[in-house]
């Protein structure tokens, strides 16, 4: 092959749907590819003319049209136009004009035609005309798909079931019959919908609770217990479940986030079966299982921050395992929340009992289960309303300067914007933060919310699970009902832009430290997880990780239809590019951060990050029509 045609297949393969090519197909396109030049401002694709070629961008920009004239698209260096006509009835739809001085391959329609038949990735993206974007995102989740195996698989036989009438004594002989280290405890009738199913005689039941071996231990035998005590009056009606297609890398996190070593395995509300941490541990050898159960074997702060370098150690093996970003997000959140937990263990065991019920609640990226590798502590108490300021208040400082002080030697840095429990003001009683919240949306401005917006994503992390929720309700409840606290985090959300200048070109930090560079969190990730917040505040949805919100948004209205998996694909590549880029830090032994150089980015990933950008763009550009502010307000 002569040199100007290992150019053009060399360039071709590095772009998609030509990317996945054979080499025998590269070889076929490059063959017959005709070059042809066009000046600025040129007609390449004239609307109703007849086309047999499919056109690829080598150089240049160029924009396609709509019939009407309206702006489609604009592309650039590598991407393809003219498949959706020649597909059809090889008129063109979409008229298409250099922008640029621009130099296009033509491939013939035969060429086109054999792709499509012999590599299905190639019909997939033009037939299904699927953005670069989303074909990137979809085949990144093919392959973690390969990696994951269903917790149904690791289920050997049914669950041991008892009624709530049960004796303990018979539950324990069913148990040791079964050779089970666990049994679930059933009633008749259904008042959870969630936890109802019906046999195969028609009867309705209800799962209320898990009965373990170390329960009958604590609760019944510790207690000193009749034998003739019902289960009923012993179980827990705590429930953490799982459902039966859900990966086991799910059923592991989701066991070391709620601190539980026996899960129920649900399909739709029937049991199937119980998964014991043991079941796990054989599957995942690899993962942050025994980094958790190394911080919870610790016995003090420094024992703690020494097991910095493990965190480290599993973030990089999950991005080389292939594990998505809310694989790596939820873990890193889950080795967070387990530091913090062990730490106010710690500082309980040295303060003694606290005098009040409390809630550490954490807000954030540990609230959304979306940690990375660069994260700070954004945390606050929340306290009984017995809280009595002159009684209790020194005890709750010093537990929270425990946790903050030892958080931050583990890694996890000081909050800049000080939303952390050592401050007076985010440690208040459960009252108080309700007129917080009452507040912030009966009385918004863009000023007030920029430092409170992060309290909108918020999760319990020890103690009274109840307050954090109460809160949640609150917000679901009012957010909907309120529209200028909608567009006011409206207008904050708009802070923050994307760098996409005129021609799709990147433009880059000029701060000093990192010139001629991309802050893919403040750029991307970040002014993304604004935009699905509000959008999630006004459909009332109690999700806090940013993919469970847009699965709430996608229900209602709120989108054009298909927006929210295009904002959910974009997400996903942006996350997935910082925490690769975070990952090759630290493999080369460089502090890890947030900023790219698009130089030293392989060019199909720089091309799908400007769709990302792109997409982002445009939901910005859709929020302040979505949320105006109020005529009134606008007035004054």
């Amino acid at each position: 092959m002569d040199v100007e045609l290992l150019e053009i297949r060399q360039h071709m393969g590095r772009f998609p749907p030509f990317d996945g090519l054979s080499d025998d197909l590269l070889d076929a396109i490059a063959e017959q590819v005709e070059v042809s030049y066009f000046k600025t401002g040129s007609n390449i694709l004239a609307l109703n003319e007849m086309l047999n070629d499919l056109c690829y961008i080598r150089s240049g920009a160029v924009e396609v049209y709509r019939s009407q004239g309206e702006l489609y698209n604009r592309l650039g260096e590598g991407d393809i136009f003219g498949h959706f006509s020649l597909l059809r009835n090889h008129k063109v739809r979409f008229p298409a004009q250099a922008i640029e001085d621009t130099l296009i391959y033509f491939i013939p329609k035969a060429v086109f035609l054999r792709l499509c038949e012999e590599d299905d990735h190639f019909a997939d993206f033009v037939e299904l005309e699927r953005p670069r974007l989303e074909s990137a995102a979809e085949q990144q989740k093919k392959s973690n798909d390969m990696m994951v195996t269903r917790i149904r698989k690791l289920i050997t036989r049914y669950p041991v079931m008892v009624e709530t009438s049960t004796s303990v004594q018979h539950a324990a002989q069913q148990m040791s019959d079964a050779q089970a280290s666990a049994l679930l405890v059933l009633k008749e009738g259904s008042d959870n919908p969630r936890y109802s199913f019906k046999d195969s005689e028609g009867q309705t039941w209800q799962m209320c609770g898990i009965l373990t071996d170390s329960d009958f231990r604590t609760r019944v035998v510790a207690e000193g217990l009749s034998p003739q005590t019902s289960v009923g009056e012993v179980v827990s009606s705590r429930l953490i479940t799982i459902q039966s297609d859900a990966s086991v890398y799910e059923a592991m996190l989701t066991m070391l986030r709620s601190n539980v070593h026996h899960l129920p395995v649900l399909y739709r509300q029937r049991p199937v079966g119980v998964v014991h941490l043991s079941d796990i541990i054989r599957y995942e050898t690899h993962s942050g299982l025994y980094l958790v159960s190394n911080i919870f074997n610790q016995s003090s702060a420094q024992g703690l921050a020494r097991l910095a370098p493990d965190v480290s150690a599993a973030f990089v093996r999950m991005v080389q395992e292939g594990a998505n970003s809310q694989m790596v997000g939820s873990a890193l959140s889950t080795i967070g929340r387990s530091f913090t937990r062990r730490l106010l263990e710690m500082a309980e065991a040295e303060l003694g009992p606290p005098p009040v019920p409390y809630c550490f609640m954490v807000n954030g990226s540990m609230a959304r289960n979306e940690q990375s590798i660069v994260t700070d502590q954004d945390n606050a108490l929340i306290l009984s309303d017995e809280f009595i300021p002159e009684q209790h208040d020194d005890y709750f400082y010093a537990l929270a300067k425990i946790v903050s002080d030892g958080l931050d030697a583990c890694g996890y840095t000081y909050c800049k914007g000080d939303v952390m429990a050592t401050n007076t003001q985010w440690r208040q009683p459960l009252s108080v933060w309700k007129e917080y919240f009452q507040d912030w949306m009966a009385n918004p401005t863009p000023e007030r919310l920029l430092h409170s917006s992060i309290f909108f994503d918020l999760d319990s992390c020890y103690g009274e699970d109840l307050y954090v929720e109460t809160l949640q309700d609150l917000i679901a409840e009012t957010a909907p009902k309120s529209p200028l606290f909608l567009a006011a985090m409206a207008r904050n959300a708009l802070n923050r832009t994307p760098p996409l200048g005129f021609f799709r070109t990147f433009v880059m930090e000029q701060d000093g430290k990192h010139n001629n560079s991309i802050n893919l969190k403040r750029r991307g990730t970040a002014p993304m997880v604004d935009l699905v917040r509000i959008h999630a505040l006004a459909c009332g949805s109690k999700a806090q990780n940013s993919f469970q919100r847009l699965n709430d948004i996608s229900k209602t209205q709120l989108l054009a239809t298909g927006m929210s998996d295009k904002l959910s694909y974009a997400f996903e590549f942006l996350c997935m590019s910082r925490i690769r880029h975070q990952m090759i830090d630290l493999q080369e032994d460089r502090l890890p951060d947030n900023n790219i150089e698009p130089e030293n980015v392989a060019d199909s990933e720089r091309h799908t990050l400007k769709d990302a950008f792109q997409v982002l763009s445009n939901a910005q550009k859709f929020l302040k029509f979505r949320y105006p502010m109020p005529a009134q307000r606008q007035g004054r």
